[in-house]
């Protein structure tokens, strides 16, 4: 009697979801997603957008810290990057949403590659810093706007969220027709990504991960591709700001400070690094984390009074209690959890 998994055709081996559970699914989430902006209303539409775009930073930032092993505390910089470039392009130029997008994306893909230059002589702790120190000079620069042109905040004007000609505000509610755009990036994003690594030049981000010198001994050109993800990385993180300016309408550096890159490496390592699927489970776990903490503060207001007052504090707290309980009893983050749980069925009952 055989056991195992055993695939008959090069097809089925390479492919993204080879076993039929997988498939469906896929098939039920996908099925959920296009029913979901039917029956939530804007409140739960506009969370649903914001946890999409953070899902797509996170991505981002998974591919530098998770796959190749690359510290970066500065990706909140990067987003300020896209979101401030989508912004000038519709401010200064009047160009639309489908132009400044992948332009944003792009400028701050060049951007990404031209501080991750010292990852060439720099790793651990030291890169680190050098992020650090990337995510400050793009903040000064924007608190300093008049050496870019800019004044503390951005407001895009409306006429530019249109797609090909079409007014979004013709199209209907804001936050339904935005639903659409941010799923849809976020879908091409995950497929992107997933394929990445399965490329040479995925497997060289991770092998400079799990030993570089090794790498660099079977040939990895260590530079080109430290710089090739830090460029990738950038890219997404710019693809979120720009999504995030076209959907706030108003951008500011206070949304993109260095609390921003704390958030989103929290998203990672709750999440779990090294997983596409674990950045958006990481992206929902905190964004969906301060509107539970809001509505339950909302709920006992009337037996605490000042409980909105200490609100804030509640959620960086809860923030920080968060990740200190996923490295103590689960390091590799909800993805692991999850992959447990399939295990359990898969197994059962010889689970053992």
């Amino acid at each position: 009697m055989q056991s195992g998994t055993f695939h008959t055709s090069y097809a089925g081996d390479m492919a993204l979801r080879p076993y039929w559970a997988q498939r469906v699914r896929i098939a039920v989430v996908l099925i959920a997603v296009l029913i979901f902006p039917w029956f939530a209303d804007r409140y739960w539409l506009n969370l649903a957008n914001t946890i999409a775009i953070a899902a797509i930073g996170a991505i981002g930032l998974n591919i530098l810290v998770g796959y190749t092993g690359q510290i970066s505390i500065g990706h909140g910089g990067f987003l300020a990057v896209g979101a401030y470039t989508a912004g000038l392009l519709a401010v200064r130029l009047d160009a639309p949403m489908w132009v400044t997008i992948p332009v944003a994306s792009l400028f701050t893909a060049l951007i990404g590659a031209f501080f991750g230059l010292p990852s060439a002589r720099l790793k651990g702790l030291y890169l680190a810093i050098a992020t650090l120190a990337s995510q400050e000079i793009i903040i000064w620069l924007l608190t300093h706007g008049k050496l870019l042109g800019i004044g503390e905040s951005l407001s895009l004007p409306r006429a530019t969220n249109n797609l090909f000609g079409v007014p979004l505000d013709a199209l209907g509610n804001n936050d339904f027709v935005f639903y659409w755009i941010t799923v849809g990036f976020l879908v091409l994003t995950a497929v992107f990504v997933s394929n990445l690594f399965r490329t040479r030049a995925g497997r060289a981000f991770v092998a400079i991960r799990d030993q570089d010198i090794a790498a660099q001994v079977i040939g990895v050109d260590i530079f080109r591709y430290k710089l090739l993800a830090f460029a990738t990385s950038s890219f997404f993180a710019g693809l979120a700001g720009a999504l995030t300016a076209h959907y706030r309408g108003v951008i500011s550096w206070e949304r993109f400070t260095i609390d921003t890159s704390i958030l989103y490496l929290a998203m990672i390592i709750i999440g779990g690094l090294g997983s596409v699927s674990g950045s958006i489970y990481g992206a929902a776990f905190m964004m969906l984390l301060p509107a539970m903490l809001s509505n339950l503060a909302r709920s006992v207001s009337g037996v605490v009074p000042n409980i909105n007052s200490y609100l804030p504090f509640i959620q960086q707290g809860a923030f920080g209690l968060a990740i200190i309980l996923f490295l103590i009893f689960e390091p590799e983050g909800i993805v692991k959890m999850w992959r447990n749980v399939k295990d359990y069925f898969r197994l059962w009952p010889f689970s053992y």
